[in-house]
């Protein structure tokens, strides 16, 4: 006679079917089917610890009248719900547990919803966003690669340098050209970002540049003092990307070499005579890369946008200015 019991409490203990069969003394194939109808039913050794192997075995295969059909959960919505803040699988098993209740349906407990997601996790490899929070941070860096205009008098080419700033949770992008990569540049690149996205991270997280750090220690990072009034003027928290952590601020890292190709790439035989004319191109060739299609999921940067747009905290009444700080020594009268 089939142990049933048994079968569950080994399969709790993470042991694989075959050394179930061999530790009962039964065929692999009738443990197969005994586990894949306890997974069927949603019913694991917690669930029987406290049971008879009558009642175990009316659990697992009850009458064909009363045997429920439970109500897989829609586990995409639950992976999209879960990069939100503040939600947790315990909170959306309720929400699915209400819902199978408004419907005459029989929902799953709360070991085999988890368990189902951590498969759909596994099979489908749905790793975005689970640790981006919308809303919580912009990266920003100047990508490697430089633009050119042409200078109207000499003919010669002068270099433009690129500033990208990412939305990680939704891979939302803003890129502009610049002459420098000086501190006035730095922050009127920040200041247009933030107008572009319409409103503020919680957190931002910039490279050690001396325009936005002063010094790098083991224990501290020395926030450049202009740098430090615009955050504090737009509310957010600086958070410098630890050196030779990549890692740190991934998205934009990898965006700057996806921009590369998909707008650099894509204008280098353009001819440009003036900096605007450039930030034109690229404004124009960034909608279409925040518009077009993934390629391993459904929808688009700015469709994941609109989602997280709605986390941003509000843009101040007014821009930030850049002021300039400088020691000078007074004279005496």
């Amino acid at each position: 006679m089939t142990n049933y019991r048994e079968i569950l409490r080994l399969s709790g203990l993470n042991l694989n079917k075959s050394r179930i069969a061999e530790s009962i003394g039964i065929s692999r194939p009738t443990v197969d089917k005994v586990l894949k109808r306890a997974q069927e039913a949603g019913i694991d050794w917690q669930e029987v610890c406290c049971k008879t192997e009558r009642e175990t075995v009316k659990l697992l295969f009850p009458p064909e009248g009363n045997r429920s059909i439970y109500k897989m959960p829609d586990y995409g919505y639950v992976h999209g719900e879960m990069a939100k803040s503040g939600v947790t699988l315990n909170l959306l098993w309720f929400e699915y547990c209400d819902k199978c209740r408004e419907s005459n349906e029989t929902p799953y407990q709360l070991t085999q919803f988890k368990k189902y997601y951590r498969d759909y996790v596994l099979n489908t490899k749905a790793t975005m966003h689970i640790d981006r929070r919308p809303g919580e941070i912009m990266e920003v860096d100047w990508a490697g690669q430089t633009a050119v205009i042409v200078d109207t008098d000499t003919g010669d080419g002068i270099d433009v340098y690129i500033f990208v700033a990412v939305l990680p949770y939704s891979g939302y992008a803003y890129v502009e050209g610049f002459f420098t990569m000086k501190q006035e540049s730095w922050i009127t690149a920040h200041v247009n970002a933030y107008k572009y996205f319409g409103g503020v991270t919680r957190i931002l997280v910039p490279d050690n540049l001396k325009t936005g750090v002063d010094k790098v220690t083991k224990d501290e990072a020395v926030i450049n003092k202009t740098y430090a009034e615009m955050a504090e003027h737009y509310g957010t928290a600086v958070i410098p990307a630890r050196v030779k952590k990549a890692r740190d601020k991934a998205t934009v890292e990898g965006v700057v070499g996806i921009l590369s190709t998909w707008i650099l790439a894509a204008i280098r035989n353009q001819q440009f005579l003036s900096l605007n004319e450039l930030n034109k191109v690229i404004l124009e060739r960034l909608h279409f890369f925040n518009n077009k299609p993934f390629q391993k999921k459904d929808g688009s940067r700015a469709a994941l946008f609109e989602e997280e747009k709605l986390f941003l905290m509000p843009l101040p009444s007014r821009h930030f200015e850049l002021a300039e700080w400088k020691i000078a020594t007074v004279q005496y009268n």
